[in-house]
């Protein structure tokens, strides 16, 4: 079989005109969609063994004790030799442990999409090309994926249980299961080649975010303004805004929706859980534009002169949140909703840093 040429990557235009055209015929055609047919598919296409989910199950409590032990025996003793403030200090380890796991993840993710031979990221629709129920996942790929799948269902239990509880922690939740129900399905059934493609485009702005978060919190160390710390936080911040846009809102879209609401169908017609899937990527999208929303809203408010230096406004936990609007509701009457009044992204002690992963 051929291999058709590579598309030239299509606009927002184009991707709605086909995506909505394909939807569209899809929905003509499944003129017996149900829970028969759903359940019908998952037993002919799937392929997840228990063995595959043991293993996962393991791997992410692994992630789980490590981080207990990383910020017991390392993070924590840095920050304290380091001489970070109380507040700062208590959250650095959770900023370090994921600036950790997210470095190596998406150095994975370029030596998997610019240093082998495969060709998903110059020719997203190619991750359909020769799609096969139950083909065999290349085991570097493999790896990827059950180290991904593993760290997130970890990062359901962590966002519950380990880490502080902010205003869009619910929002994270939601993220977390999504993605990790995205991961399990894709791989089940084989459509690991644009997993891939995705998880590349999210993980980048995770390392931007917690290495930004880190530089706010060692600007003020040892009792001493550190201002190189502070302009690394403030370039931080304007390349993780650009840089959410262009992977998230723009290559995102335009590389990995296109090929799934599109190519898929034109190099597997019947492709199993065609909404399903989709489905699950709008609401990515949608969670994305969420949160770019509110980097919008924090960037108008510096430009507005209303935020002197970069701080740490998603930090806050919900207790200080409290605090904070009972304060200023004693200084005004008529007050905007916080997330829209303080421009936060994810509304807290944070700047830029918009809760994702």
């Amino acid at each position: 079989m051929a291999v058709p040429a590579p598309e030239p990557m299509p606009g927002y235009g184009q991707l709605l005109k086909r995506g909505y055209g394909s939807l569209k015929e899809a929905i003509k055609a499944c003129g017996d969609c149900g829970w028969e047919l759903s359940r019908q598919t998952w037993t002919e296409n799937a392929y997840l063994g228990w063995g595959e989910v043991l293993l996962c199950g393991i791997c992410a409590l692994g992630w789980t004790l490590l981080r207990r032990a990383a910020a017991r025996r390392l993070f924590g003793p840095f920050g304290e030799w380091c001489n970070l403030q109380p507040k700062d200090a208590a959250k650095m380890p959770e900023s370090a442990w994921k600036l950790l796991f997210y470095t190596l993840s998406w150095s994975y993710g370029i030596y998997l999409l610019f240093f082998t031979d495969y060709p998903f990221f110059y020719d997203p629709p190619s991750v359909f090309y020769d799609w096969k129920k139950g083909m065999d996942v290349p085991t570097d790929i493999a790896i990827a994926y059950l180290l991904q799948c593993s760290f997130y269902g970890h990062s359901i239990y962590a966002t519950a249980y380990m880490d502080t509880w902010r205003k869009d922690s619910v929002v994270m939740l939601l993220h977390h299961v999504v993605t990790l129900t995205l991961i399990a399905f894709s791989y089940a059934f084989r459509y690991h080649n644009v997993g891939i493609l995705v998880l590349f485009l999210h993980d980048v702005n995770d390392v931007q975010l917690e290495f930004t978060k880190l530089n706010v919190y060692f600007k003020h160390r040892g009792g001493v303004y550190h201002r190189l710390n502070d302009i690394i936080s403030n370039i931080g911040c304007l390349t993780f805004s650009v840089s959410w846009f262009w992977f998230r809102l723009y290559w995102f879209p335009l590389k990995v929706l296109y090929a799934t609401c599109y190519s898929s169908l034109q190099s597997v017609p019947n492709i199993p859980f065609y909404f399903f899937f989709n489905a699950l990527l709008l609401v990515l999208t949608l969670m994305n534009i969420y949160w770019f929303l509110y980097i919008v809203l924090f960037v108008a408010k510096v430009l507005m002169g209303q935020m002197q230096e970069v701080n740490d406004v998603r930090e806050y936990d919900v207790e200080d949140s409290k605090k904070t609007t009972t304060a200023k509701k004693k200084e005004a009457g008529l007050q905007l909703p916080n997330a829209l009044k303080e421009g936060y992204v994810g509304g807290g002690d944070d700047t830029c840093a918009a809760s994702v992963d």
